[in-house]
């Protein structure tokens, strides 16, 4: 008996409306947005982003976990992974009784009839959903709504005998749950590019400067089953993972454009390109915010909280670090003391602690944002502890 599936909630939003505003919601950032954006305390200023925080697709699917297990109180429920990226959140969801499939206790899990299982806000792969129909639990689908929309370009892409081109990180639940609806459609083939490099070194090969034997060694794990650069690079449409830099993202399909422009001429580009822009809106709106704001105020130090598997918080940090010292910390706790901060590094991509970090006298401009998958409540806690080292520090001085 095939899966049971919930996609649209589970008529329970109103029963868990009040753990949800509990565990993740905050008084004082709402007041701050009141308060055009802005908190004061001594020589403290701090600005936030006019857009942070939780996105619709994710609130949307951690109340549906919270529905799910509300709704199934005697039954196991499990999630197929992280639901988001964001080590506060998946941690809350563990604490309700919901178990990963991820985790070491629950890899080997015998999933039955009677299991409740939900799949993320990033989707599965085909392979993935097949697995889980034939048990016959009940699969309640928190899958984004703009991660639907990037699989329905990419299946048309491979009806209409096109490669999708991904913009994204292959490893990435998102991008490989994207990569399997392409290779279902019609047999298609897919080709992952992280960067701008990896686009370059792409746009090379379309113009016949590649050697065969080393594009696929370069990208073996970036590619579909039995991808031939010299077959399925001749007919491409553009695509990406939703949490990318949506400047990359762009940029990179221009080089595509020019490549098969400049390879196969302007007469044969509509046949041969497509190009279509699937950054969220979400992801857009908090990376042209977090701009604005570095452009708005005179800033001493960034903020950036929100895991460091979240794509679109290292994307937000990213964007600060070209403009002004910047600090992505996975939550709070990270801000360890006046003198210590426990970071991912921009550049270097692995956690450091960088001290004399907080500048000790005068008046303290700080900007704060945070990834789509953090709750306000940690961007509260974190604003909290900035102001108390950043007035201990003017008290200590003082003194």
């Amino acid at each position: 008996m095939p899966a049971l599936i919930f996609r649209k909630g589970l008529d329970l939003k109103h029963e868990v409306a009040g753990v949800l505003a509990d565990s993740y919601h905050s008084a004082l950032v709402d007041r701050i947005k009141a308060q055009d954006y802005q908190y004061g305390s001594g020589r403290l200023t701090i600005h936030l982003a006019r857009e942070f925080g939780f996105c619709y697709g994710v609130d949307r699917a951690v109340d549906y976990a919270y529905q799910a297990r509300k709704r199934f109180p005697d039954r196991r429920v499990f999630l197929t992974g992280e639901i988001i990226h964001n080590p506060h959140v998946n941690d809350q969801l563990r604490s309700q009784g919901i178990r990963f499939l991820t985790d070491p206790s629950d890899r080997d899990a015998v999933l039955g009839p009677d299991d409740v299982v939900i799949l993320p806000a990033f989707g599965v792969t085909i392979a993935e959903l097949q697995r889980l129909d034939r048990t016959g639990c009940t699969l309640v689908d928190t899958t984004c709504g703009s991660v639907l929309n990037v699989w329905k370009n990419v299946k048309r892409y491979a009806v209409d005998g096109l490669t999708s081109i991904i913009h994204g990180k292959y490893w990435h639940e998102e991008t490989q749950a994207t990569a399997s609806q392409a290779v279902a459609a019609n047999g298609g083939h897919y080709l992952v590019v992280l960067d701008t490099p990896e686009a370059e070194y792409v746009c090379r090969y379309i113009a016949g400067q590649g050697n065969r034997d080393e594009f696929l060694a370069r990208f073996g794990q970036a590619i579909s089953p039995g991808f031939d650069p010299d077959v399925h690079l001749q007919r491409i449409g553009c695509a990406n993972q939703t949490t990318m830099l949506s400047s990359e993202s762009l940029e990179i399909g221009e080089m595509m454009r020019e490549a098969m422009r400049a390879r196969w001429g302007d007469a044969e580009l509509p046949a041969r390109f497509r190009a279509f822009d699937t950054i969220c809106s979400a992801t857009q709106d908090r990376q042209d915010a977090v701009i604005h704001l570095l452009e708005a105020h005179a800033l001493d130090l960034m903020v950036v909280i929100g895991g460091y598997n979240s794509s679109n918080t290292c994307n937000l940090a990213r964007i600060c670090a070209e403009r002004v010292p910047t600090f992505h910390i996975a939550d709070p706790e990270g801000l360890v003391s006046p003198t210590e901060i426990r970071h991912r590094d921009v550049t270097s991509k692995t956690e450091i602690v960088t001290s004399g970090w907080l500048p000790r006298e005068g008046p303290l401009a700080i900007g704060i944002t945070s990834g789509a998958s953090t709750p306000d409540n940690l961007v509260e806690l974190a604003i909290r502890t900035l102001d108390r080292f950043a007035n201990a520090e003017a008290a200590d001085s003082q003194g």
